[in-house]
C-alpha cells in the first residue's frame, strides 16, 4: 500500500471540506447528486469517446497502481540475472529451461525461451523491443484516460452550472429560491474543477511515472537477455545493469 498517495488524497479532500466549514458553509450544501451525475457521466462519456473501450477499461484496471504500485523487485531480478548469465556460461543455454519454467513474469519467460531456442541475439533484442513498445503504448494510453478526464471535467462542470442556472432562470417568479438555486448550480463547477485537480490529474501523472519505471525495468531485462544470447561474461552484464541504476 502506498500510504503517501492515500494521505495525499485525504489531505486534499480535507482541505476543501475544512475550508467550506471555516467559511461558515454547510457540508451538506456540497452534496448535490444531480451535479455529480452530470460531471461524472459527462466526463466518463467524453473520455470513452476519445480513448475507446479497450483503453478506457485498461485505465480503470491500472488505477489500483496509485495505491498499490507494482512491487519494486529490481534487486531480485538483478540477482536472477546474475544467476541466468552464470548458469548459461557454465552449463549452456539449455540449462536456462528450469529458470524459464519458474518465471512468474511473462516477459522474463519469453526472454529466456528465446535464448533457449537459440534465436539470434539481435533478433532477441528486436523481439523484446517490440514487446516493450507495445506495453509502453498500451499503458501510456491507459494512463492518459485519467489525464483526459482531468481536462474534460472542469468544462463539464461549467456545463452543469449553466444547466443549473437555466433552471434558476425558470423560477424568477420566486425570489426566495434564487440564492439557493444559484448555489446549487455552482456545485457542479466545484465537482468538475475539484475532481480534475485533486484526483484525475494526479492519478494520471502518477500512472505515467509508474509506467516509465516498468518500461525501464523491461529495457534492462532485454539488455540482459541479449547479453546472455551473445555469450557475454556475467561480470560485463552485471556492469551494464549497474549503468541503468545510476
Amino acid at each position: 500500500m502506498d500510504w503517501g498517495s492515500l494521505a495525499g488524497l485525504v489531505l486534499a479532500l480535507a482541505g476543501v471540506l475544512l475550508g467550506q466549514v471555516l467559511e461558515g458553509g454547510q457540508l451538506g450544501s456540497l452534496v448535490q447528486p444531480a451535479a455529480f451525475v452530470i460531471v461524472a457521466l459527462g466526463t466518463a462519456g467524453a473520455v470513452l469517446l476519445q480513448s475507446g473501450l479497450p483503453n478506457f477499461l485498461r485505465g480503470m484496471r491500472i488505477v489500483k497502481w496509485v495505491f498499490s504500485p507494482p512491487l519494486d523487485d529490481s534487486k531480485e531480478f538483478i540477482r536472477d540475472s546474475n544467476i541466468w548469465s552464470s548458469t548459461a556460461r557454465r552449463e549452456g543455454l539449455l540449462s536456462l529451461e528450469r529458470h524459464m519454467e519458474q518465471a512468474r513474469d511473462p516477459f522474463i519467460a519469453k526472454g529466456l525461451r528465446l535464448i533457449i531456442d537459440g534465436v539470434d541475439p539481435f533478433k532477441v533484442r528486436d523481439i523484446l523491443n517490440v514487446d516493450i513498445s507495445v506495453y509502453e503504448t498500451e499503458h501510456r494510453l491507459a494512463a492518459k484516460v485519467w489525464e483526459s478526464a482531468g481536462g474534460y471535467s472542469p468544462t463539464v462542470g461549467i456545463l452543469g452550472a449553466v444547466l443549473g442556472l437555466i433552471h434558476v432562470m425558470e423560477n424568477l417568479s420566486d425570489p426566495s429560491r434564487l440564492g439557493s438555486g444559484i448555489a446549487v448550480a455552482f456545485v457542479a463547477t466545484i465537482y468538475g474543477v475539484g475532481l480534475a485537480n485533486l484526483i484525475f490529474l494526479p492519478i494520471g501523472n502518477k500512472l505515467k511515472a509508474i509506467v516509465n519505471q516498468e518500461v525501464v525495468k523491461r529495457e534492462i531485462l532485454a539488455d540482459v537477455f541479449a547479453g546472455i544470447a551473445f555469450g557475454d561474461n556475467p561480470r560485463v552484464i552485471e556492469e551494464r545493469m549497474g549503468s541503468y541504476s545510476k
